[in-house]
């Protein structure tokens, strides 16, 4: 990187901490918040960064990584006035832990692959202190997300299926497990297995380098395409959905989805 690089990186974010200083101090609605009554935009904003990653936009991508920017320069302000922290603090506390869960970058440590550095960055942050490894799963995160870290977490001390196949016929067992309670009408064994079959599913697509959740947005957005131009095929002919035969709207279904993203 250039000097001249450089310089306008520090000034851009000297220009950022010095705004964020000033708002806090002049601004009424800025002078008001707290770390809690940012938590939910903040979240708001990481679900608007993950819609433009989906969507590929760089220019939305580009602006949502501005927002998110933006709420860690509030925390950190706010950490600042009560003595707690500052951004400074944050930066550092970031780079000594970079530097520390890479010692194959900045220590003598040799790897293989990307997976091999999986596992040494779940090793390291035991050594950190965690007395489990899945200690740094978050209890907020959304369902699915939250089993997917799990199982890539376990993994990274070798706690894990070896292939694939192993997982497909669990999830296959699964699903026996689940008919079994479902033809007993056992409605709670029936929810268990349920999410039983869900996670071994999460599993397998992981084996396969999927990402679940994407995997599962992707169809949603298919869906809703679809059932929109479905829609919109229905008022052509003039009907109406509502007083319409499931065969009969599968007609247009199936029209929509000739018209309609893959």
């Amino acid at each position: 990187m250039t000097d001249s690089n450089k310089n306008r990186e520090h000034e851009a974010m000297d220009k950022l901490l010095n705004i964020m200083a000033e708002l806090r101090e002049k601004c009424p609605w800025d002078k008001k918040q707290t770390l809690e009554s940012l938590r939910y935009l903040t979240i708001e904003e990481t679900y608007e960064l993950s819609d433009a990653i989906l969507d590929n936009n760089l220019s939305e991508i580009k602006k949502e990584l501005g927002d998110i920017l933006l709420h860690i320069v509030f925390y950190a302000q706010i950490g600042k006035e009560q003595n707690a922290f500052d951004f400074t603090d944050v930066v550092e506390n970031l780079c000594k832990k970079l530097i520390m869960r890479h010692p194959h970058v900045f220590g003598e440590v040799q790897v293989a692959d990307a997976e091999e550095v999986k596992t040494n960055w779940e090793k390291i942050k035991l050594q950190e202190g965690r007395k489990s490894v899945l200690e740094g799963v978050p209890t907020s995160l959304p369902a699915m997300v939250k089993a997917y870290r799990i199982q890539e977490k376990v993994k990274g001390v070798n706690f894990d299926w070896d292939n694939s196949q192993q997982v497909l016929e669990k999830i296959k067992e699964e699903i026996e497990e689940f008919e079994q309670e479902a033809q007993a009408e056992n409605a709670e064994k029936m929810e268990a297995e349920f999410g039983d079959i869900l996670f071994s599913l999460i599993n397998y697509a992981r084996f396969h380098n999927i990402n679940p959740e994407d995997a599962l947005e992707k169809t949603n957005r298919k869906f809703i395409d679809r059932f929109k131009k479905m829609e919109t095929l229905i008022e052509k002919n003039g009907k109406s959905l509502t007083q319409m035969t499931l065969a009969e709207m599968d007609l247009f279904w199936e029209e929509a989805k000739k018209l309609t993203i893959q």
